[in-house]
């Protein structure tokens, strides 16, 4: 007999099956025989990872069960132990919620005893009536414009670009306040003459306004007039016109007359400037802040400026003078004070300007008041009041230093 070992023979004849069975994912058959194999085959062999075993608890709550396909792919290795309540339901509540504050009011489920089942859907209040807890109270926030929303007063909707969007009826009525100052400065009226209409016309425009707001049929009847006026956050809010007539009256009532002059009309048309601007091209120029653009604020400018110009360079000279008029704070010349002359060392002549120098210096600096009381946030107030206030004071304090 030979010396040499015979090589084993297996017993049974080895059966490919289509599909592996457990036993041939580590490559070994019932006696742990193992036919040749490629190295490329053993390389994919090692890559494909073993069944992933889930153990699915029974008490898992409907919330937190993720869906799945049936099948059992031995590709996916992500460990399905850690599950999360699922987004999909909260990312389609938040996106429906503004779909449901512009629909009605959704009907609660009512049980036997009277009471809700269901809870009311939280809207975010910009298209639905406000409720009568609003009413009551405010604080220094109220007197700010909020974004105006669109679906409160029905004339916006039927005219979303001539009234909604640009604002052409408000801005017309904003816009002829200028030329009703300067048609009563040409019929010689003291502005000391005009400051009690205006309070006379204040106190039962504000008087609606408390009113309106207690009595939600008569509030809807209101906008529904008064709608191409207003805008839709005034329906909640309190009218624009009460602090247009209060600012003009606070600059009619404290200042001289050619800067109570001024400071109406730069609350008239330079306001009006700004927002129709700012509307147009403000999405193309840096924001200053909340709703303030640089397009506007330089609008705002540039109108100051030929304001200014128009008023004390043209219209008080050639149609004044007017009683009243020798009460003006500039008169054409503007100086600097003795103690920054002395400090510099100017004579008198040389420290006083006049004439078109003088003009356009005191122009110059109407339009950057203008501009910076449009600009500014004074505890969120409206600008119909800030801008006449501010505009006001500047120029009162420049022409006390400078006039």
């Amino acid at each position: 007999m030979s010396g040499r070992t015979k090589q084993a023979i297996p017993s049974t004849p080895r059966v490919i099956s289509p599909s592996p069975t457990p036993s041939e994912q580590d490559g070994t058959g019932q006696d742990g025989y193992s036919g040749p194999m490629t190295r490329s085959a053993a390389r994919r062999r090692l890559a494909t990872p073993l069944p992933v075993e889930e153990d699915i608890e029974e008490d898992e709550s409907p919330e937190l069960s993720r869906a799945r396909t049936r099948s059992r792919s031995p590709i996916d290795t992500r460990k399905v132990a850690q599950l999360s309540p699922r987004k999909t339901s909260r990312m389609a509540s938040s996106a429906l919620k503004p779909i449901a504050a512009a629909a009605a009011t959704t009907t609660a489920i009512a049980t036997p005893n009277g009471s809700t089942g269901e809870k009311a859907p939280e809207t975010n209040g910009h298209l639905s009536p406000p409720t009568p807890s609003l009413y009551y109270g405010w604080s220094w926030r109220d007197f700010s414009r909020s974004p105006s929303p669109l679906g409160l007063i029905p004339i916006h909707r039927h005219w979303r670009t001539f009234v909604h969007k640009h604002e052409v009826p408000r801005k017309a009525l904003h816009v002829s306040i200028g030329f009703f100052v300067v048609w009563l400065y040409l019929s010689g009226t003291q502005t000391y003459s005009v400051c009690p209409y205006l309070m006379g016309a204040l106190i039962p425009i504000a008087a609606v306004d408390v009113v309106r707001h207690h009595y939600q049929p008569f509030n809807r009847f209101y906008v529904k007039v008064l709608g191409a006026l207003m805008r839709e956050s005034e329906f909640s809010g309190y009218n624009g016109v009460i602090f247009y007539l209060l600012g003009a009256w606070t600059a009619l009532y404290f200042f001289p007359k050619d800067v109570g002059v001024m400071a109406t009309l730069l609350l008239s048309w330079c306001d009006t400037a700004a927002s129709t601007f700012g509307r147009l091209y403000g999405r193309y120029t840096p924001r200053l802040r909340r709703g303030k653009s640089l397009a506007g604020s330089s609008a705002a400018f540039l109108v100051g400026v030929g304001t200014a110009v128009y008023f004390w360079g043209w219209l008080a000279p050639t149609k004044g003078p007017f009683p009243g008029d020798e009460n003006f704070m500039f008169t054409g010349t503007l100086r600097l004070p003795q103690l920054l002359a002395d400090a510099a060392g100017l004579a008198p002549a040389k420290a006083t300007i006049s004439g078109g120098l003088a003009l356009g210096v005191m122009s110059l600096w109407s339009g950057f008041v203008a501009a910076a009381s449009e600009v500014v946030d004074l505890f969120g107030w409206d600008d119909n009041l800030t801008i006449p206030v501010l505009s006001g004071l500047g120029i009162w304090g420049f022409l006390k230093v400078f006039g």
